[in-house]
């Protein structure tokens, strides 16, 4: 546990303990950081005063975020891609 770091991060006006790895430090403060940020985005835009529901809503925004991109990064994606890559360079060299 010697290499292990305590710190705490604030969401919401509430405090985390949390005990991490060091190298996990940066992506938690910033995602702490990004929380805050869209909670207040949130709360101009919609006049949503109740904390609970703007992190419902921002757990809703991230979660989707993160499946949109694993959706982009999809095997069909990425396949469709090689194939319109195939495509272009036979393209090239008959016009060449």
């Amino acid at each position: 546990m010697a290499d292990k770091l305590k710190i705490k991060i604030s969401i919401a006006d509430r405090v985390y303990p949390l005990t991490i790895d060091p190298s996990r430090e940066e992506g938690l403060r910033k995602a702490a950081k990004s929380i805050e940020v869209m909670m207040k985005q949130l709360e101009q835009s919609y006049a949503v005063r109740d904390k609970q529901d703007l992190l419902a809503m921002c757990a809703l925004q991230f979660a989707a975020k993160s499946e949109q991109i694993t959706i982009d990064d999809s095997a069909d994606v990425e396949q469709a891609k090689e194939q319109l890559n195939v495509l272009n360079l036979l393209l090239d060299k008959q016009l060449s």
